[in-house]
């Protein structure tokens, strides 16, 4: 009897233990924003079972996870003093239906992200440091019924749209700076609103004083009653039978009326054409004055804030997959390819010429940065000594500055004759666009100098040096970078220039897009530096012909006007991708000629698996997946296409990288179902670790 017992114990256990593995399998569309969003909060220590890469929320009981079958369903995180931001990529969290990050101290200042998970029914970000407006995307949360923003620093008119918001029931937006009237909330089920301590104005509607739990105290509402509506408010056109007489009616005395319109009312008519004509016209000539005067580089002292998500689902090109099984090169101009009737993958100047209306120059932003003194600086780089030179570029130099306590930052002195005029306040112009940007793969600027002529920015310093320098200088560097890794990096860095290019807005160019300009931290996650810097790069003057040859990374029409665009960044983007894969420079003046620029070598070849396995760095081994190498160059070569046109966004580079590693988890998942079996080749590879 004992010996049963037993066997039905252990059998029991293992169910349980088959079972737990299963059911903790968690949806990797869901693992990497948690993983995002471990990064962007700045407390670790807080977040126990939380990892930054992987993992199994679900099944390891992350703190304030909730799960339901693979899906997290509930985020829980009030009251934890987290400080940083949120993801940017949690609209991939289908299944999130409640997010509480109420009470930390998140935000800094900056706008709550525009990508939220987008079937909330409870949102609460209450008590926190969020700033400036509410993002659209908000608005587009019609599950939502519960919605908490109070105790912030929100700013601006309530969106038009929240009258689309047909589940809301709570509303608490108290203690923040909105402004405007609350019209936009009357068609709400509202049950519970409070709009205290803010700036409304108008009249509190007659619908909104019927909620049982109203406050509206400490703003400044006008007394008395609302207003009639505007008295030359035209009533509605009368449809006109098509049978009737269009000149009038009979009249009681048989006559006919008079028609609307006499001749003064005809000349009227013609004074207005032709005054319209007149405004147009002046329009048209001033459009292509302005045109014709535009130059080609974006303008970083304007503002800038994420964009609604309407306005990011503007920019996916009508395409289809370009992540294949093939190796088929894509032809010179495919027809998926076509880019849409608004293109939002353009260059910041060439959206001025669009319907859209452009945001003019304001106050600079509050700078959430440290100040640092020349005195502070000298101090922590032993005067500028060579000995702490750790980069140098077009735009100034970097050095490796000891503080005291041992912390350990970068510091990049701008060079005088790359700021305007030397002008301190375009360099605190500057200062401010580039501490708004905040993403797990940028660097993050920590502080600034501007004093005795001087103009320095204090980074993060990565330890493990720039992507160049371990792809480049040393063979035994080289060999740390593992397939699995420079998939990585690719994904990282085109998470970097995605929210440059399609989240900030306006658009930043990067102008400087170089493996040099790839800094690893001490888990070779890339961070990419130089973000924000590109006013600082004239474009004709500095980008000729030669240079652009020299470096490799330059785009085709950049050689050819001097001028940078998004798609340009792109093209650079697919050169990195290029030396992550073949472990070659941009440009080699060592090799034959034919093989010196590496664009022009590799592409005819990244259509031949044969060639394509030629031409991976030899550093690796041959430890790499053949179907992940060949989705890969799929990437690669459509972003390096001679046609800007062809090249596709980041969003959907991004989305293409993302698929090659979830394809490669799977096929970890499966090898982990089937078992170790020895006879059984695993897709190209030589050892499971190198799934890529």
């Amino acid at each position: 009897m004992r010996e049963k017992l037993s066997i039905w114990a252990l059998l029991a256990c293992i169910w349980a233990l088959n079972s737990s593995s299963v059911n903790g399998s968690t949806d990797q569309s869901d693992v990497t924003p948690l993983n995002t969003l471990f990064s962007s909060l700045h407390s670790p220590g807080k977040l126990s079972g939380w990892k930054q890469n992987g993992g199994d929320p679900c099944g390891e009981s992350w703190k304030g996870i909730t799960c339901s079958g693979s899906s997290v369903t509930e985020i829980k995180l009030s009251g934890l003093g987290l400080t940083g931001t949120l993801a940017y990529n949690m609209d991939s969290m289908k299944s999130l239906v409640e997010l509480d990050m109420s009470t930390n101290s998140l935000g800094n200042g900056g706008q709550i992200p525009y990508n939220l998970p987008p079937n909330l029914k409870r949102l609460n970000l209450a008590s926190n440091q969020f700033a400036q407006v509410i993002p659209y995307s908000i608005t587009l949360m019609h599950a939502l019924e519960y919605l908490d923003l109070s105790f912030n620093s929100l700013t601006g008119d309530l969106p038009q749209n929240f009258n689309q918001l047909s589940s809301l029931t709570t509303l608490h937006l108290q203690n923040n700076q909105f402004t405007g009237s609350i019209n936009v909330l009357v068609s709400l089920p509202l049950e519970d609103l409070n709009v205290a301590n803010n700036h409304f104005s108008g009249w509190i509607p007659n619908q909104l004083k019927k909620i049982n739990n109203l406050q509206t105290d400490g703003n400044s509402w006008n007394n008395g009653p609302a207003p009639p509506p505007p008295p030359f408010t035209p009533p509605p056109s009368r449809k006109v039978d098509p049978g009737s007489n269009s000149g009038g009616e009979d009249g009681p005395s048989g006559g006919k009326k008079s028609s609307g319109i006499g001749g003064g009312g005809i000349a009227g008519i013609i004074i207005s054409l032709l005054v319209v004509g007149a405004i147009v016209a002046f329009f048209l000539v001033k459009r292509r004055k302005q045109k014709s005067s535009i130059r080609g580089h974006h303008e970083q002292d304007q503002p800038f804030t994420p964009l609604a998500s309407n306005e990011a689902k503007e920019m996916k090109l009508n395409r289809t997959s370009y992540a294949t099984n093939t190796m088929s090169f894509p032809p010179a101009a495919p027809v998926n390819l076509k880019p849409p009737a608004i293109d939002r993958h353009k260059s910041f100047v060439e959206d001025e010429l669009s319907n859209k209306p452009v945001a003019k120059k304001t106050k600079s932003a509050p700078i959430k940065a440290t100040v640092y003194s020349v005195a502070d600086l000298q101090v922590a780089t032993d005067s500028f000594s060579l000995d702490n030179l750790v980069g140098e570029g077009s735009v100034g130099r970097v050095y490796k500055a000891q503080f005291n306590g041992g912390k350990v930052l970068a510091v990049k002195k701008i060079n005088s004759s790359a700021l305007p005029s030397n002008s301190s306040e375009d360099f605190i112009d500057l200062v401010s666009n580039i501490s708004l940007l905040h993403h797990p793969n940028i660097t993050e600027l920590v502080g600034y100098c501007s004093e005795h002529g001087q103009h320095l920015l204090v980074y993060e310093f990565q330890k493990n040096g720039s992507l160049h320098d371990l792809l480049h200088l040393s063979d035994e560097d080289s060999k740390l970078l593992s397939w699995n890794t420079r998939v990585k990096i690719a994904l990282g860095t085109a998470r970097a220039l995605e929210y440059l290019h399609e989240v900030c807005s306006p658009s930043f160019v990067h102008k400087n897009f170089k493996s040099a300009n790839i800094l690893l931290d001490m888990e070779l996650n890339p961070h990419l530096s130089d973000s924000g810097l590109a006013s600082l790069i004239p474009d004709a003057e500095y980008q000729a012909l030669d240079h652009n040859m020299a470096s490799g990374y330059g785009a085709p029409e950049v050689a050819m006007s001097g001028q940078y665009t998004l798609k340009s960044d792109i093209y650079s983007f697919g050169v990195v991708m290029l030396e992550l894969l073949t472990g070659r420079k941009p440009f080699d003046s060592t090799r034959p000629w034919s093989e010196q620029s590496l664009v022009r070598w590799a592409a005819p070849q990244l259509h031949d698996i044969d060639a394509l396995d030629k031409m991976v760095d030899p550093a690796l081994q041959g430890l790499y997946p053949g179907k992940s190498l060949s989705r890969f160059a799929d990437v690669v070569a459509l972003c390096v296409q001679p046609e800007p046109e062809f090249r596709p966004p980041m969003s959907e580079v991004v989305q293409a990288l993302v698929r090659l590693v979830q394809r490669a988890n799977m096929s970890k998942r499966m090898l982990g179902r089937e078992g170790n079996d020895s006879g059984k080749r695993i897709d190209d590879t030589k050892t499971q670790d190198y799934m890529y």
